[in-house]
C-alpha cells in the first residue's frame, strides 16, 4: 500500500511539473524545393550549451519537444549535406507551447565527404567509403527483424536459412553498431527488431579505418538511441503462422550526466521446412537410384537481453559500460524417408529406410563493452578507447532412429551425437580522429584481438545394449588467433573534389590443433591493405565516386571444422582445417542521381580473388555425398547493378533493383579441374501505396536467375511478400500485418554432377509465414526511438 502512495505521489508531482513546462513545435524544409526533410535531427541546448531535449522530425518534416523547463535555449537543427540552423527560444509561462513554423535548411554543397538524396523511401546516403539507408516507413519490415530490413537492401540477399550476401557473394562482414556482435552469430539477427534499426550502412570497398576481414565487404546495422530527457520506451509484440510470437521491450532513462538504457527480448517461433532429393550412381555399369523426402520442424526458444550505460564526466568526457546476453534453446525434429532401386530393374524400388532424429541445442553469448571517450578543445578532434569481452558456450545432441521399412520391417543400431563448443575473444581498440583545417582529416588507429575456441565432437552408437564410438568419430579441436592491426587514412576536399587514401596492416596469428594429434597446423600471415575513394560532385544532385579496396577472407569456423552432423547419412557437410585465406582486389565506380520524383543509383564493380573457397562435392566409401570447402586457384568477379525509387504521386511508390553479375572460376582439387565462367542476375520491384482511412500497402516481388558453377546448376526462383499496416492514438501506435514468401515459391532445386552420379535437391527452409505485430510507444512522439552507438570511431 506504501509504495502504492509512494507512485501516485510520484505520477502527480510528474503532472504537475508537466504542466509547468513549455513545448515547441514546428516543420523542417528545404529552402530550395520547399519539401520536408525527414529525420532530422533537432536539438535543445541551454545557455551553458547543454543539451536539454532532443527529436527527429517525422515523415512530413514535423517535430514536437514537449516538457520543456521555462529558460532561454537555442534550438538547433542538423541534417547530413545540410547547414545548420540555429535559433534561439525563451519559454516562460506566458509563452509556454510556442509554434516556430517553416524552419528553412540550405544545402551543404561543400560537405566533406557525403551526398544525400531524400524521399518517401529510406534516405541514400553516398559517402566516400560507404552508402548509407536511413530505414524509413517499410512495411515488410516493420513486424519482422533486421533480416527482413537487410533483405529489402540494394545489392544484399538473405537466403531461406538467413545466410547474408552482396552482390551474390556471402563472405559478408555483418557489424552492429560498429563491431562484431553476437547479434551476428546463428540466426541471431532474427532478435533484432526491425524497428530498433535507424540505419544500413553498405560497405562494399572498406576503406583502412574498417578490418580488412570480408571479400564482399560489410554491413553495418546502427541501431536507434533515445534522446530525449526521462524515462521513455517501446513494447513490440508480435504472433504468426507459423508459430511465431516475439516480445520486445526498450526502455531508455536519461538525466543529467547519465542516460541508461536497455532491450529485452524473447524469441518462441516454429520454422517448417521441407527437402526432397533424387540420385542416379554407376557404380561397374550398375546404376543405382536413390529418393530422399525429409520434413523438417525447427523451434527457437531465444532471450536477449542489453543493458548499458553512459555517464558523461563533463562536455569533453564520458564513459559507456553495457553488458549483452543471447540465450537460445532449440529443439528440432526430422524425418527422412529413403526409397533404393535399380535402374536396370522392373521394380525400380528394392528397398525404403526411414530415419527420425531429435535434437536439442543450448547456446549463450555473453559480452561486454566499454567505451571511453575523449573531446579535444579543437572542434572534432577526438580520442577513443574500446574494449570488448566476448565468451560464450554452445551445446547440441542429436538422437537418430532408422529402420528398414520394405520389404521386410527391421531395426537399425541407433545414433547419438554430442556437440560442445565454447570460446573465449578479448579485443582492445584505440582511434584518433584529428581535423587538418576545414576540410581534412587524419585518422589512426590501432587493435589488438585474442580468441580461444575449443569445439568436442562424439558419435556413437548402440550395440548390445553399450554405446560405441561410431566410425572412429571422436575428437576434440583447439583454435587459437590472434590479430593485430593498425591503420593511418587521410581524407580532404578540393572544390568539388573529395578523396580518402588509406593503409592498414594486419598481423594474423592461427594455431589449429586437435586430441588426436590429426590436425597440427600453425599459420602466420602479414598483410597490408589499402584503400583508396574519390568523389566528384557534378551538380548539386548528381555525385560520381570511384573506390578501391584490398580485402581478406579468413576461413570461418564453420569452414574449419572437421566434423559432421550425421542426420542425412545420404548427404553430409564437413569442414576443412586446411582452408588458406583469400585475398581480393576491389574496384568499384557509383552514381548517384536525384531527380524532383526520381532516384536513380548505377554501380560497375570489378573483383579479383586469390585462393577463392569452393565448396566441393564427391563420395566417400561409405557412397555418402560430402561437401567440404577446398581453395582454387584465383575467381574474377564483375557486375552492374541499376538501382531507384519513382514517386509518381503522394500516395504511390514504385522501387526497382537489377544485378547482373559474372565469374570467371580457375583451378584443380584432386586432380580434377574446375575451370569455369557464368553470368547471373537478380531483381525485385516493389509499390508502396497510402489508401484511405490511413491504410498503407506495400507488395514486393523477387526473381533470381539460375545460378551455376562447375559442379552445380541452381535453377530460377521467384517469391512475392506482402505487407498492410495502419497507425492509432496519434502514431503511438502501429499494427502490421505481413505475409513473406505467400505463394511458397522461394524454394531452391539444385542438381551437382560428377563422373558417375547425379544428385538433385529442392530445399524449402521456410514456407510461407504471416505475422501480425503491435507497437506502442510511451512517453515519446513517433519519430522518436531506441539505443543506437555512441558517436566513436569504432570501426
Amino acid at each position: 500500500m506504501q509504495k502504492t502512495l509512494s507512485l501516485l505521489l510520484l505520477l502527480i508531482s510528474f503532472r504537475m511539473y508537466a504542466q509547468q513546462s513549455g513545448a515547441v513545435t514546428g516543420k523542417v524544409l528545404d529552402t530550395k524545393t520547399q519539401a520536408p526533410v525527414p529525420y532530422a535531427s533537432i536539438g535543445l541546448r541551454d545557455t551553458s550549451m547543454k543539451v536539454i531535449s532532443g527529436v527527429i522530425t517525422n515523415e512530413k518534416g514535423d517535430f514536437e519537444i514537449n516538457e520543456i523547463p521555462a529558460g532561454h535555449y537555442k534550438l538547433q537543427v542538423q541534417y547530413v549535406g545540410y547547414r545548420l540552423f540555429e535559433k534561439d527560444i525563451m519559454i516562460t509561462p506566458e509563452k509556454a507551447k510556442q509554434h516556430l513554423g517553416n524552419l528553412l535548411l540550405e544545402r551543404n554543397i561543400t560537405d566533406l565527404n557525403e551526398h544525400v538524396v531524400t524521399g518517401e523511401k529510406s534516405q541514400v546516403m553516398l559517402q566516400l567509403d560507404k552508402k548509407v539507408f536511413l530505414v524509413g516507413k517499410d512495411i515488410l519490415s516493420q513486424s519482422g527483424s533486421a533480416i527482413d530490413i537487410l533483405d529489402n537492401i540494394p545489392s544484399v540477399t538473405v537466403d531461406a536459412k538467413g545466410v547474408v550476401s552482396i552482390r551474390g557473394n556471402s563472405n559478408v562482414n555483418v557489424l552492429v553498431n560498429g563491431k562484431r556482435s553476437g547479434l551476428t552469430l546463428n540466426n541471431a539477427l532474427e532478435q533484432i527488431p526491425a524497428d530498433n534499426i535507424e540505419k544500413i550502412e553498405l560497405i562494399t570497398t572498406p576503406s583502412a579505418q574498417y578490418d580488412a576481414e570480408g571479400s564482399a565487404g560489410i554491413i553495418n546495422i546502427v541501431l536507434k538511441k533515445s534522446k530525449d530527457s526521462g524515462f521513455t520506451g517501446q513494447v513490440r509484440v508480435v504472433g504468426g503462422h507459423p508459430n511465431d510470437e516475439r516480445v520486445n521491450v526498450n526502455l531508455n532513462y536519461r538525466t543529467g550526466k547519465l542516460n541508461l538504457f536497455s532491450n529485452i527480448g524473447y524469441l518462441y517461433a516454429d520454422y517448417i521446412g521441407y527437402y526432397t532429393s533424387s540420385q542416379s550412381v554407376t557404380d561397374t555399369g550398375v546404376t543405382t537410384l536413390l529418393n530422399m523426402v525429409q520434413h523438417e520442424k525447427r523451434h527457437d526458444d531465444g532471450k536477449v537481453f542489453y543493458l548499458g550505460g553512459d555517464y558523461f564526466i563533463n562536455d569533453k568526457n564520458s564513459v559507456t559500460l553495457a553488458f549483452f546476453r543471447n540465450e537460445t534453446r532449440d529443439s528440432d525434429k526430422d524425418r527422412l524417408d529413403y526409397s533404393y532401386g535399380d535402374a536396370n530393374s522392373t521394380d525400380l524400388k528394392d528397398s525404403t529406410l526411414a530415419r527420425s532424429g531429435t535434437s536439442k541445442e543450448n547456446r549463450n553469448y555473453n559480452q561486454l563493452e566499454f567505451n571511453y571517450t575523449h573531446h579535444f578543445e579543437k572542434k572534432d578532434r577526438k580520442l577513443t578507447l574500446d574494449m570488448q569481452y566476448d565468451f560464450w558456450n554452445s551445446d547440441k545432441d542429436w538422437h537418430l532412429d532408422t529402420k528398414k521399412t520394405y520389404p521386410v520391417e527391421k531395426d537399425l543400431s541407433p545414433l547419438r551425437t554430442s556437440s560442445d563448443g565454447s570460446s573465449k575473444d578479448f579485443l582492445i581498440q584505440s582511434d584518433f580522429a584529428n581535423p587538418i583545417g576545414e576540410k581534412s582529416k587524419l585518422d589512426l588507429g590501432v587493435k589488438l584481438e585474442n580468441r580461444s575456441v575449443v569445439s568436442d565432437y562424439r558419435a556413437e552408437t548402440l550395440v548390445a545394449d553399450q554405446w560405441l564410438i561410431y566410425e572412429g568419430i571422436n575428437n576434440v579441436l583447439d583454435y587459437d588467433e590472434r590479430i593485430g592491426s593498425a591503420y593511418a587514412q587521410f581524407q580532404s576536399k578540393a572544390g568539388k573534389f573529395s578523396y580518402m587514401a588509406g593503409l592498414r596492416a594486419e598481423f594474423t596469428h592461427i594455431e589449429i590443433s586437435d586430441h588426436d594429434n590429426t590436425y597440427n597446423n600453425r599459420k602466420d600471415y602479414n598483410k597490408l591493405f589499402p584503400s583508396l575513394g574519390v568523389s566528384y560532385l557534378l551538380k548539386e544532385s548528381t555525385t560520381l565516386q570511384l573506390n578501391f579496396s584490398r580485402r581478406i577472407s579468413r576461413p570461418s569456423l564453420q569452414l574449419l571444422y572437421p566434423f559432421v552432423e550425421l542426420t542425412n547419412f545420404n548427404s553430409q557437410y564437413i569442414g576443412n582445417p586446411e582452408m588458406d585465406p583469400a585475398y581480393s582486389n576491389v574496384v568499384q565506380l557509383n552514381l548517384l542521381q536525384h531527380w524532383s520524383k526520381i532516384t536513380f543509383h548505377p554501380s560497375i564493380y570489378f573483383q579479383q580473388t586469390k585462393d577463392f573457397i569452393f565448396f566441393y562435392t564427391s563420395r566417400n566409401d561409405n557412397a555418402s555425398f560430402i561437401t567440404m570447402p577446398v581453395n582454387l586457384d584465383k575467381e574474377t568477379r564483375y557486375g552492374v547493378e541499376l538501382s531507384g525509387t519513382y514517386d509518381p504521386l503522394k500516395w504511390l511508390q514504385f522501387t526497382a533493383e537489377y544485378n547482373l553479375y559474372g565469374f570467371e572460376q580457375r583451378g584443380e582439387y584432386n586432380r580434377l579441374n574446375f575451370d569455369y565462367s557464368n553470368v547471373s542476375w537478380n531483381t525485385r520491384i516493389g509499390t508502396r501505396v497510402k489508401m484511405i482511412y490511413g491504410f498503407t500497402f506495400q507488395g514486393r516481388y523477387n526473381l533470381v536467375s539460375p545460378q551455376n558453377n562447375a559442379q552445380s546448376h541452381t535453377k530460377s526462383f521467384y517469391y512475392v511478400d506482402l505487407g498492410l499496416s495502419k497507425s492509432f492514438l496519434k502514431d503511438k501506435c502501429v499494427v502490421v500485418f505481413d505475409a513473406t514468401n505467400v505463394l511458397n515459391t522461394r524454394k531452391t532445386r539444385v542438381t551437382v554432377k560428377g563422373d558417375n552420379f547425379v544428385f538433385n535437391r529442392v530445399i524449402n527452409s521456410n514456407a510461407a509465414r504471416y505475422r501480425l505485430s503491435v507497437v506502442y510507444r510511451f512517453n515519446q512522439n513517433s519519430n522518436q526511438s531506441e539505443r543506437k552507438e555512441k558517436a566513436t570511431n569504432r570501426n
